[in-house]
Order: C-alpha cells, then structure tokens, then sequence
C-alpha cells in the first residue's frame, strides 16, 4: 500500500538527496516537503519534482506545531522522516540559540503534533491496526569523541556531545526515545556517519574545499588536520533509512556508516590531486574555471593553509554499523574513492548551483 510521507528539512542537503531517491525508489508513494528554507535550504534541490502529482512543497518551520498538525491531518500522514535540524559546528559555537530552537524545540513541537494526530484524536483511537512511523535523523556527534584505539560507535555507546550542536542533537534524541516509551509513539532514530554528495551547502570540508580551488582560495585546515571522521555518501544514507524505514522495529536505533574513516588532511590532499588531474585530462576546464590558477598549474596543495583548531575539536568519529548490517542488510554501495569522484564531478557540473549560495557564506 501507498505511503504517504512527510519529510522536515527536504529542501536541504540530505533531505532533499533523500525525496529524490524515495520517490525514484517508491513512485507511488506522496511526499510532503516541509523546509523553512534558511541558508541551506534551497528549493532548487528539489528541482524536477514539481510537476508531479504526488509531491508537495510547504514552506514553513518545524516549530509551527499547527501547521504541521494541519499537513499530518490533510496529506493523511503515515510517515514522517524527521532531517530538519540546524547542522553546522561552527554557527553552533558562534550562535547557539538557533540550534537549540529547532534541533530541541523544534523536534519537541513534531513529536507534539505527531502524538495529537496518531494518538490523541478520536479517529486515530478507533484504528488501532494502522501505523505510523516518525523517524528521526541524528549523528554520530551525540557519541562524542574517540581516540584513535578506541573501537567504533555502536547504539550502545552512551552519548557525550561535545559541542552545542551534539548536544541539541543529542536532546532531540532523547525526547524521540521519551514520547516511545511515554506515550507509545512508534519511532525510530538513525545515526549517520558525516555525508557528502550533491547538493552539500559550500561552507562544510568537502564543497568547500572543492568551491576554493576553484577560485584560487586558501583551504583551510584545523589544527593539525588529523581529525578522522567516518564518510558517508549521501545516496548510501538515503538507501539506509529506505532500509529501517521498511524493515526496522519500532523504539530502536541503528548506525549508519560509510567504513570510510580519514584524517581531514588526507581528504584535503585527495581532493588536491584529484583537482590537479582532472585539470591535466580535461583542458578545457581552464576557460571555465579561469580563476582556478593552482589546479590549472597542477599544484592545489600550494593553497592548503592550517589554521587555529576549533575549540573542543573532537578527534574521531567512527561508525560501526554492525546491527544495521546484519538486522536490516545495509551495505554502502560506494567507497570513499568511488563516491569523492561523483562529488567532485557534480560540483564542476553544477556551477550555477553552487556559485550563488558562495555569498550565503560570506
């Protein structure tokens, strides 16, 4: 039978990956889209989908309880994949306040609406056999750091955000887990290991770095750059939650890895060499990206540039997506190796989607 989705945050870099790859997946299906369209999001990552029938763009926030009441009753929602968050360290360390409004409140506010329509309402009491799923889309951050002996994340390991982020984060998750045990709520949370793909806003490492060389900026690296992160392609995330969404028990967590753990540095030089070459076979990449003079010239490293770590950097994040393996029978289907290369080839491709969000980071 047909589902029908809401989906908090589609518009933004993993949310909308998603809506494409749902609807590709599962055509029948509806899928709302509700985004408040801040910095990152951006309707254009939904491009394509307009004209279907059973897609539909709302904008709005997440801490709007009516409106989303309104959309779980008139779209008659049985699905809600919960990704709107507040994502980055950085504007978490310079200006909490609006992490902790929507990753905290504005968690609270859908887990409120969800309850009332599912639960509370008459109607929803008098059908006992039908479900409803709220799915909640996390991090890895919740679990805070690891040294690099340390055995990798599993749903076990107890939460110890670091930043404020995590920490939003991290209270989004507990209230999820609280209105299952509470009220009943039929929930599940996913833990994803760092995404990149299409569509990445150009302030995070990956388009960043990609977006600099192309204009001949520095590329800045925290520290040291032996921070080792855990990589996950967007698409792969995507099939992921396809996966605990179709097969997954309610009430439980899984971790969503890429197995691709690399130091920050090592990425930064493999997106390097990997400039410089496709600069070398591709000639014709000179007239259009005239400003890239370091890759044009084969020598993107010359812009590498360390810079004063972030304060309370955590220095791992791994994944061990054991129980998502063996429960669910998720597999990432790209490598680190194979997947840098489709992000690197999108990002030359799509300059007329990157080029006007450079003056959102300004």
């Amino acid at each position: 039978m047909a589902k029908s989705l809401l989906v908090t945050g589609g518009a933004g870099f993993i949310g909308a990956n998603f809506v494409h790859f749902w609807l590709a997946q599962h055509s029948e299906d509806t899928v709302v889209v509700l985004d408040a369209l801040t910095y990152a999001g951006n309707k254009e990552n939904l491009a394509g989908l307009e004209s279907r029938a059973n897609f539909h763009f709302v904008q709005g926030d997440i801490c709007d309880t009516d409106l989303v009441v309104d959309l779980l009753r008139h779209h008659h929602i049985d699905t809600l994949v919960h990704f709107a968050a507040e994502s980055h360290v950085d504007r978490s360390i310079t200006g909490p306040d609006a992490f902790i409004e929507t990753n905290i409140l504005g968690t609270y506010s859908l887990l409120k609406a969800a309850k009332m329509v599912w639960l509370d309402e008459p109607r929803a009491q008098e059908k006992p056999a039908l479900t409803h799923r709220f799915h909640h889309v996390s991090t890895d951050e919740v679990y805070g750091t690891l040294t690099p002996e340390d055995p990798a994340f599993t749903e076990l390991t107890a939460y110890a955000p670091n930043s404020p982020y995590s920490a939003s984060k991290a209270a989004s998750d507990h209230l999820v887990r609280a209105y299952h045990h509470t009220y009943g709520l039929e929930v599940t949370t996913s833990n994803c290991s760092n995404n990149y793909g299409p569509f990445h806003f150009p302030e995070k490492l990956i388009p960043l770095i990609i977006t600099n060389i192309l204009h001949d900026q520095p590329l800045p690296v925290y520290g040291d750059g032996q921070q080792i992160r855990d990589w996950l392609y967007v698409e792969d995330h995507a099939r992921g939650i396809e996966k605990v969404l179709l097969q997954g028990e309610i009430g439980e967590n899984y971790n969503i890895g890429g197995h691709n753990e690399w130091a920050n540095i090592d990425i930064v030089k493999l997106i390097c060499q990997l400039m410089n070459d496709k600069f070398a076979q591709e000639p014709e990449l000179a007239a259009r990206f005239p400003l890239a003079k370091q890759a044009i010239e084969g020598n993107c490293e010359a812009l590498i540039s360390f810079v004063t770590d972030r304060p309370g950097h955590d220095r791992r994040y791994a994944i061990d997506a054991t129980k998502s393996q063996e429960v669910l029978g998720y597999t990432p289907f790209e490598s680190f190796n194979s997947g840098i290369r489709k992000t690197l080839n999108w990002y030359l491709d799509n300059q007329q989607w990157w080029y006007p969000l450079l003056e959102k980071t300004a």
